[in-house]
């Protein structure tokens, strides 16, 4: 019998964290006196922090600073795990994809000790079925390795999955594994945005794929 697999990212999609990931950039480039616009930042959030610094200052700078302004990042960011909190519906819209029989994989690139505590903050654990964190992975998106290894946990082929996303950078990833993405506005990107990025549809936010489930692509199980 097929694996039928639905596969979520987690920051931005399930948690309200994209905007304290964007702070916690912005100030951590600051403190090694890269000055980038907030705003790019914000734009950035959804790589990982390979791509995500070469995507804001350039892939042929001074590198030499590269893993202490990831260090910071990780500390601020670590200081508000205390308020992490669930987007509505979220942890509901896991077991109602659950009871439909899908089976149910965080697409992480987290570190192994953030993903507990996302894990922990979600309070889902009851229909999660496996997770990726930063060390299944290579390269992080909009490269498709998290997608692959996703799926790789999950035991189910590309045309049998659906990928549930906030930003371009999971619309991109899914679509190099070939994996269609279904993506929420919650990360800050419009629906015009992830539908010209290849989204098979878009939803304001968890909530409201939750309330329109029986309708999109994960009413059912692929045939």
């Amino acid at each position: 019998m097929k694996t039928a697999a639905a596969l979520f990212d987690v920051d931005g999609t399930l948690l309200d964290t994209t905007y304290l990931h964007a702070l916690s950039w912005w100030e951590a480039l600051r403190q090694y006196d890269r000055t980038v616009p907030a705003a790019r930042v914000h734009r950035a959030i959804g790589m990982g922090g390979d791509q995500l610094l070469d995507h804001l200052l350039g892939e042929h700078r001074d590198h030499a600073d590269d893993e202490a302004i990831t260090a910071a990042h990780d500390a601020l960011y670590a200081s508000h795990w205390p308020a992490l909190t669930p987007l509505p519906g979220a942890a509901d819209l896991l077991r109602a994809c659950a009871a439909r029989g899908w089976r149910i994989v965080l697409a992480s690139s987290a570190s192994a000790r953030e993903l507990a505590v996302l894990r922990r903050a979600l309070d889902a654990d009851d229909v999660i079925e496996a997770a990726t964190s930063a060390d299944d992975v290579a390269a992080t998106k909009p490269a498709p390795d998290l997608v692959h290894a996703a799926l790789e946990l999950a035991g189910a082929d590309p045309a049998d999955a659906v990928f549930v996303g906030d930003t371009v950078w999971d619309v991109a990833a899914a679509g190099r594994a070939g994996v269609p993405c279904v993506a929420v506005e919650s990360g800050g990107f419009s629906a015009q945005e992830l539908l010209g990025c290849g989204a098979a549809e878009v939803h304001r936010d968890t909530a409201e794929l939750l309330a329109d489930l029986d309708a999109g692509l994960l009413a059912r199980l692929p045939a």
